[in-house]
Formats: structure tokens, sequence, C-alpha cells
């Protein structure tokens, strides 16, 4: 990895916006790539391996954690772990871009933590717990066992976000894309 880069860290609890923001922001700042995650969670019907995220075996991810791979991990929900690879930050960096990590907020946190001032963390906090909910049940991709579940962690993760740099109100979608653009783009140029 380079000495001096930058990074940008986009967090939420499930369900607020975090990859319909990030999408807008990628086709905004041609500077940044897509950090693609690890995960042992199953693809979701529109995902792909190496696109959306590497699905991996719990087996491969305990081998990874145990050589050091990961920058950051987290067991987000049990059994269902999370991490982002030395290799993809490295990756980015060849390509002469900024890393831009979509990731839950335990995660955001950890890599703020690890790199500090090369950091930008972003908060991107839904209208309320009750929005949330709408939106993941339109969404479509969780049973009511694993909706409540979501719901459980998104209430501990609201109260982490006074840790990120920045927190983004997602009330309306297109003020919270152009906010998150401003600060990315500020980061950038200091």
């Amino acid at each position: 990895m380079q000495d001096n880069f930058k990074i940008i860290i986009l967090s939420a609890p499930s369900g607020a916006g975090k990859t319909t923001v990030l999408q807008a922001v990628l086709k905004q700042i041609p500077e940044l790539a897509f950090s693609i995650s690890a995960t042992t969670r199953p693809p979701r019907a529109n995902e792909q391996h190496g696109t959306h995220y590497y699905f991996l075996a719990i087996t491969e991810f305990e081998q990874l954690k145990a050589q050091g791979a990961f920058v950051e991990w987290e067991e987000v929900y049990p059994g269902r772990f999370y991490g982002t690879l030395y290799s993809e930050i490295e990756r980015i960096q060849k390509e002469g871009k900024i890393p831009i990590f979509e990731v839950d907020v335990f995660g955001g946190i950890s890599l703020k933590q690890k790199f500090g001032k090369q950091a930008l963390s972003i908060f991107l906090n839904p209208p309320s717990l009750e929005a949330l909910k709408e939106r993941l049940i339109c969404r479509g991709t969780e049973n009511a066992v694993d909706l409540e579940k979501r719901l459980q962690k998104a209430e501990i993760e609201l109260q982490q976000k006074s840790a990120f740099d920045i927190i983004v109100e997602n009330i309306f979608l297109e003020k919270a894309i152009e906010e998150v653009v401003f600060h990315i783009r500020k980061f950038i140029a200091a």
C-alpha cells in the first residue's frame, strides 16, 4: 500500500441507501473506485462475485483472516462475515484511484481508526427507523426474522454515528447525494 493516500468510507444501517448513493457518487467523481468487500453471505439475485462482493465460504474467509489478508472484518450477523481485503486497496491504488468503501457501521469505524486523517468517514443517516423498515420491506430481500434482526442492529448502529467525520441526512436522496459528493470533493482537494 502507498504511504500517502486517501480513502472514503460510506457507512449506514442496512436499507439507508448506501448502494444508491455510492452508485451516484461513482458516476460523478471519476477519481474514485469501489472497493469490493468479501462476505460469507450468499449472493442476492442480481449480485455477481467479483463485482458486488467476493462471496466466500466461511472456511475461505477464516483462512484469509488467519493470513492477515483483511484490513478489517466484522461478524455482522451470526455466521455472516464481511471484510475489506488489503488486495482491494492495492488494486485500486495501482489504477491511480481513491478507494471508496461501502461498509457496515462497525466496519466503517474500524477503517477510520486504522487510517485516521487519511480517511473521510461518512455516515448516511436514514430519516427514521420506521422509514428504514419500509425501505427494507420494499427491497424484499429479507424474511420477517432477518428483517427484525436488521432493525435491531440498525438501532445500535444509529447510536454510533458520532464516530464518523460527516453525518449526511438521507431524507431526500438527491440532496443527500449532492452533500456526499461535496464532502468527498472537498476532502480529495485538501
